[in-house]
């Protein structure tokens, strides 16, 4: 782009991805040429939930998630929260929800839920306004611990193997049993002049 009666020229990416990132030189045609070189980086918004997919808490305790976006060109003019998919509401019955938000650089925003009950159980989602949502699925405990939940859905399938195992053996051996008794049935013993 230029600007008409002025000695400046802009280059300018509608639409930037990352395959754009590179060296970029402007250059003045005199003899020889003058460039300048200019190094671009484009990045897009990351956006992430400490703490990985899948959060246990103990039902009571306080549910603490954290959202963090990087990369954003500026920082999200909005960050909204959801619990299976609808908006959280700050001023709901349930009470004990803050939302604690720190923009810069680096964007955090913490959410809040004090007294963790059985319906705080599913899905949360951060959203940003300029950058993609990053999800959490919160499981309440009711006393137990998720080693023993798991230990739990190992044990229905340890039995289901077993079972599994038993009926292949068992098929196995009316297979080689029936085997055996047709060879024994078509096998016949040379008359010995006994």
């Amino acid at each position: 782009m230029h600007a008409p009666h002025s000695e400046t020229w802009t280059l300018r990416i509608r639409y930037a991805q990352r395959k754009d990132s590179g060296i970029y030189e402007c250059q003045i045609s005199t003899t020889p040429p003058i460039g300048h070189f200019s190094y671009l980086t484009v990045v897009e918004p990351v956006t992430e939930i400490i703490g990985g997919a899948d959060l246990f808490i103990n039902k009571g305790s306080t549910i603490n998630l954290t959202c963090i976006v990087r990369y954003a060109p500026e920082p999200p003019p909005t960050m909204t929260w959801s619990h299976n998919r609808e908006t959280i509401n700050f001023d709901s019955p349930r009470g004990g929800i803050s939302l604690v938000t720190e923009k810069g650089v680096l964007t955090t925003s913490r959410l809040l839920v004090q007294k963790a009950i059985p319906g705080d159980s599913g899905l949360y989602q951060c959203l940003p306004s300029n950058a993609n949502p990053a999800s959490v699925r919160v499981h309440i405990l009711n006393g137990e611990h998720p080693a023993a939940m798991h230990h739990g859905i190992a044990s229905k399938l340890s039995s289901a193997h077993s079972r599994l195992l038993l009926l292949s053996i068992t098929s196995l051996f009316y297979i080689f049993h029936s085997s055996i008794r047709w060879r024994l049935d078509s096998y016949t013993i040379p008359n010995s002049g006994i």
